[in-house]
């Protein structure tokens, strides 16, 4: 059994992308904090960034951990990948609160996957080893995303009900 003085603090590219979801759930919470209306201001920043922050998922991180591993995706890949397509689907219309909470929904199951010792950043800067600088670097150098206008209507409604049941989260459930 081991205490908690055994567990290694977070290298720095767990601390990275962890202090950027704390930056993304800042900005979502501000962009909520009025019952009656999305602060647009703030939506669009968390919209923007946590695009970006898929992005440096999906294109840089887990494809470095899928090479460092000979070819071989992290077992957790395909769940975080589900969660990103539902995560952007939600982003496509307009917001509300209904999408927010939705988009909060997925939030608390996704980020312990990638956060903590056992999820996937910690998984991913061991594997990264000596080129954990350069990984890093890559990552902070990832560009921001161009962000299309909103989208409405039912085969909006339609697409991002089917990548939530991907997911695993019930659309119904969640009012969407």
């Amino acid at each position: 059994m081991s205490d908690a003085s055994s567990i290694e603090p977070p290298g720095p590219i767990a601390r990275y992308l962890t202090d950027d979801h704390a930056r993304l759930d800042a900005l979502l919470r501000r962009a909520v904090a009025q019952p009656s209306a999305i602060d647009r201001t703030a939506y669009a920043e968390f919209r923007a960034g946590l695009l970006r922050h898929i992005g440096m998922e999906e294109k840089i991180l887990l494809p470095a951990a899928k090479r460092a591993r000979g070819g071989a995706a992290l077992p957790v890949a395909v769940t975080l990948r589900l969660h990103h397509g539902a995560l952007a689907a939600l982003l496509v219309p307009t917001p509300t609160a209904r999408i927010a909470d939705a988009i909060r929904t997925i939030l608390v199951a996704h980020n312990p996957l990638e956060e903590g010792p056992g999820g996937a950043y910690a998984a991913c800067e061991r594997l990264a080893g000596p080129e954990g600088d350069a990984l890093l670097a890559t990552l902070r150098a990832a560009p921001a995303v161009s962000v299309s206008p909103h989208v409405d209507g039912p085969l909006v409604v339609d697409a991002l009900r089917r990548a939530l049941a991907r997911a695993g989260f019930d659309p119904d459930a969640m009012q969407l």
